[in-house]
């Protein structure tokens, strides 16, 4: 089998930018686009991939993405094929901080978010982690690495070696650690 994909999943707003950001300073090619500019919210950018949004009906790019890092958002891992392997670093943010710097987002490109009270998508959230982690639990071809952002920005460092080791090809973990800028956690619980 080839190199596995390196994904980057995790909630909106929760760090995967970051992440994404890290494993490139770290020499690992990212699955990327350009699309999605930097902005006030993700100064450094989003490092994103449009096609990842119709992996329900194209999985082509795929073939391309063996050991490379590419971002999934969390409702769409199990769309991906079990045809090959994954590591997933999986980025963990406290849910409070999560609608706190989605609705900052919001507020800052003058769109309204969900007509839900956050309590309610908080909980909604909470059910799509928990049948996330369930689903990847029982794919062999999956490896997750939970990694907690409020960790990785206090600690990069750890952090960083963590997800190395993780990924399993040498990497320069000093600038992965450089590219965490703690000054962008802006959205705290």
């Amino acid at each position: 089998m080839s190199q596995p994909v390196i994904v980057v999943s995790g909630l909106p707003r929760s760090g995967t930018s970051l992440a994404m950001q890290a494993i490139h300073a770290g020499g690992i090619e990212p699955v990327t686009d350009g699309e999605r500019v930097a902005d006030p919210d993700n100064p450094r950018g989003y490092y994103e991939f449009e096609r990842v949004k119709a992996l329900r009906t194209d999985k082509a790019w795929l073939d391309g993405a063996a050991g490379k890092v590419v971002k999934v958002i969390h409702m769409l891992l199990p769309e991906l094929p079990d045809d090959r392997l994954y590591r997933v670093v999986f980025m963990e943010r406290e849910l409070s901080e999560v609608l706190a710097s989605q609705s900052a987002m919001l507020a800052r490109s003058g769109r309204s978010g969900a007509a839900l009270p956050p309590e309610r998508l908080k909980a909604i959230y909470a059910q799509q982690l928990r049948q996330v982690h369930e689903w990847l639990s029982v794919r062999p071809n999956f490896a997750v690495l939970r990694v907690p952002y409020r960790s990785f920005v206090g600690e990069p460092a750890v952090q960083a070696a963590r997800m190395a080791a993780f990924i399993g090809v040498p990497m320069d973990q000093h600038a992965m650690a450089s590219a965490v800028d703690p000054s962008l956690y802006r959205n705290k619980a």
